[in-house]
Parts: structure tokens; sequence; C-alpha cells
């Protein structure tokens, strides 16, 4: 890596991404392992975790299947029984599942599923991992722990956009994301003396290829929703989960970068 930014490097790191073989995670886990990092590969299948670990260790990047379910503490603690000793240095809890629709159609389990793989499985993981965070920090002095949020944390979605009440963007998942970010606030004062640093980056509109193929009419609302013009591209949230997880970062925390083309802006 070519002086002035060697401060990006993540070489001889290992990080943890939950949910990493998503439309978003594989971006992550693809900038992580470019820096230089070991990254384990979070899915509760174990096929498409080895898929990813296959697709990355191909480009000669270094990658490791770490398979289970965020939400399951019993298989949380068997998997992290597996890498005690082992410092982590970056830890991106990025998991996450639930549906859509609007209040009126929403059951009250749904909020309880998504606060669950939100924002418990974020607090389940970081207390587990602690022991594996400090020894990073006693290494190299500094941890980084990401937390993915979302633009509808921040707003509410603009529901004239959807085609039906049952196709919005449901309440219980921007309410989910708005606890993760106060969440990350919290945890950066607890931890941030001990110099593990906890930050938030928020997505705006990143619609998957399969939505992207399946309506290109709403793909066109949505766009034009965006001061820029256009949807985010996966490749876009690179930038910034390589700036939180290195070095570069190293005076950020409880920040919450916000990459959604504008969205937030008006």
């Amino acid at each position: 890596m070519n002086k002035g930014v060697e401060i990006f490097s993540l070489k001889g790191k290992t990080a943890l991404i939950t949910g990493a073989t998503g439309h978003l995670g594989s971006s992550m886990a693809f900038i992580l392992a470019e820096a230089g990092a070991t990254v384990l590969i979070n899915s509760r299948s174990h096929e498409r975790s080895d898929e990813l670990v296959t697709r990355l260790r191909e480009f000669g990047l270094l990658a490791e299947s770490a398979v289970f379910d965020v939400t399951s503490s019993d298989q949380v603690a068997r998997y992290i029984s597996t890498i005690q000793g082992r410092p982590l240095h970056i830890l991106i809890n990025n998991a996450y599942v639930g549906g859509a629709g609007s209040i009126e159609l929403t059951g009250d389990e749904a909020y309880s599923a998504s606060y669950d793989v939100t924002m418990v499985a974020a607090h389940r993981l970081l207390k587990s991992l602690l022991p594996n965070l400090r020894q990073a920090v006693r290494e190299c002095g500094d941890a980084s722990v990401i937390n993915l949020a979302s633009m509808y944390a921040l707003v509410s979605p603009d529901q004239r956009i959807y085609d039906s009440a049952s196709g919005v963007n449901p309440p219980f998942y921007g309410s989910a994301k708005a606890a993760l970010l106060h969440w990350t606030r919290y945890a950066a004062c607890e931890f941030g003396r001990e110099s593990i640093r906890v930050n938030a980056i928020s997505p705006g509109p990143f619609p998957s290829m399969a939505v992207q193929n399946a309506s290109p009419a709403f793909i066109e609302t949505l766009s034009k929703k965006v001061p820029m013009g256009r949807i985010g591209a996966p490749e876009e949230i690179k930038g910034p989960t390589l700036f939180l997880a290195s070095a570069s970062s190293s005076f950020v925390n409880g920040a919450n970068i916000v990459v959604d083309g504008g969205w937030t802006c008006w």
C-alpha cells in the first residue's frame, strides 16, 4: 500500500460481518478483505457463507465461514467459543430479516422480531465479543464496531411511492434502526475510553438487483426522491465502511455516516 493511504490498511486484522452474504454485506466483505483483513463471513446458511468465502479466496483474499443465527444465544455462544483467544478488530452488525407493510397491516410480533435481529443481536454480539475486541486493542490500540442503521431511522418512508400499503417500508424496520442509532451512541460512550469505537452507517436507497429487475418503474420513482437523481450501488458502501473500520477514523466515535445521496436533506 502506498505511503499516505496506509491509514486505511487492515493488514493482519480480523473482521466479523453479520448478514455478510446480502446485497451490501458482500460489498463490505470485499473492501475489508481487499484492505488486508481476514473476514469472518456470517450467515445462517452454510451454503451462502461458503459461497462468498470461495469468491473472496478466488481473488487471493482472506475469508472464513462463520455460520450462526445472530438471534440465537446458544448459536452465538457456540461460535464465539471457536474463536476464544483470537483478537477481533472489526465487528459489523449488518444482519436483518423482515417483511413490509403499513402500521394497519402489521402485527405485534413483527416489532419484536425486527428489534431482536437488529438491536438485541447487536447487544448480544458486542457483549459476547468484548474479550476479543479488548485483545485487539491490547495488540494494536484500536477496535471498531460498525452498526448498519438506515435513512429510515431518521425519516419516515413516503408511502405515496409504493403501489400498495402491503409493499411499503414497514414501521418496525425504521423503529428498530432508530433504536440501534441510540444504542450506538450509548455504546460509544461506554467503550470509547477503552479505544473500542462504536459508529453507525445509515444507507439510503440501495434496492437489490431482484427489486431493480422486477420493478423498474418503482426504481425510477425512487430515484426521483434522491437529490442525486439515482439509487445507490453496493460498491458505494465500501468507502464509508473502510473509513470507520480503519485507523483513518481513529477519533471518530458515536457518529452516524449517512450514505443516501442526499435523501434525508429534503
